[in-house]
């Protein structure tokens, strides 16, 4: 197929090599000159705009910051909605953004006969390279159809979480579980450290306890137990603070406009803003395991 895959940033670029790998034609857009060429690289065609991207494609995949940009490059003069006139393809927006935001867009899209889904991921960087991502996808029935074979070759776990919205419903309330989840575990593990507790006992007891879960088994924030996390790489990203900072602030949005207690998950907001201001935006969000013990990057945790 003949797919426009526009920001070509951490996550898209490794989503476009994928869909290459199985077989499409991918018309890659960024505004970033460097991830362009990464993409020619991998066998991609460069497209000057997001009109020359989308002109001819079957499918649109956006994976860009903020809805803001979404919402740009879909409404804006020379956008997506204009280049795709009088034709009919798929449109996934597969950044994550507020709920009311896709809704708008998913509705003008509809007045003009298209299907635009809200498709966020979950997986980070590790997910989009290996291709094993998963997908929440928010849309019509008829849409999710046509776009199922398409997110088949980005990721492991599709699902259709409802009608327009419902992914991105789906992707608040997930990060903001694990970004409450995470914290809980570096609290743990702190407090073993400071009970003389080894670090690899409470994870061997703990990982086959009721208090077992994906964030100390496969992401352990202490340094030790799991030799693939982030913690024992300097907590190199991953999924960087500053990215669950944004995810939370997104969620408390969508809890108070809904009406939905989250003291946890506001708490969780206020902590990662805290670690953000404190220079740790661009490490993983398991560095709150050494932001909680009041270390630096110089000392060991």
């Amino acid at each position: 197929m003949k797919i426009a895959l526009i920001g070509l940033g951490n996550m898209g670029l490794p989503m476009a090599a994928n869909l290459l790998k199985a077989g499409h034609q991918v018309a890659g857009y960024d505004l970033l000159p460097g991830n362009c060429a990464k993409h020619a690289a991998n066998g991609g065609r460069v497209a000057t705009s997001v009109a020359d991207a989308a002109g001819d494609a079957e499918v649109v995949v956006t994976m860009l910051p903020a809805g803001r940009h979404v919402e740009s490059v879909f409404t804006g003069q020379g956008g997506v909605f204009d280049a795709v006139r009088g034709r009919t393809p798929l449109l996934i927006d597969s950044s994550t953004i507020d709920v009311a935001t896709v809704r708008r867009l998913a509705a003008e899209a509809g007045a003009a006969g298209l299907d635009l889904l809200d498709a966020p991921v979950s997986g980070g960087v590790g997910g989009a390279t290996a291709g094993t991502l998963t997908f929440m996808v928010g849309g019509t029935q008829g849409g999710f159809a046509r776009a199922e074979p398409v997110l088949r070759a980005m990721g492991k776990t599709i699902i259709h979480a409802g009608a327009s919205g419902a992914g991105q419903a789906a992707k608040a309330c997930n990060n903001m579980m694990l970004a409450v989840n995470m914290i809980g575990v570096a609290e743990g593990f702190l407090l073993a450290d400071k009970l003389g507790l080894d670090r690899q006992k409470l994870f061997d007891i703990a990982s086959t306890a009721t208090s077992q879960s994906w964030a100390m088994t496969s992401y352990c924030p202490a340094p030790g137990p799991v030799p693939a996390a982030p913690s024992n790489r300097g907590y190199a990203p991953g999924f960087a603070t500053a990215l669950m900072l944004k995810d939370l602030t997104l969620a408390q949005g969508a809890a108070e406009g809904a009406g939905a207690p989250t003291p946890l998950g506001s708490h969780a907001q206020r902590i990662y803003a805290a670690m953000a201001e404190a220079g740790e935006s661009g490490q993983d969000f398991s560095v709150v395991f050494r932001w909680l013990a009041g270390q630096t990057r110089d000392e060991a945790v």
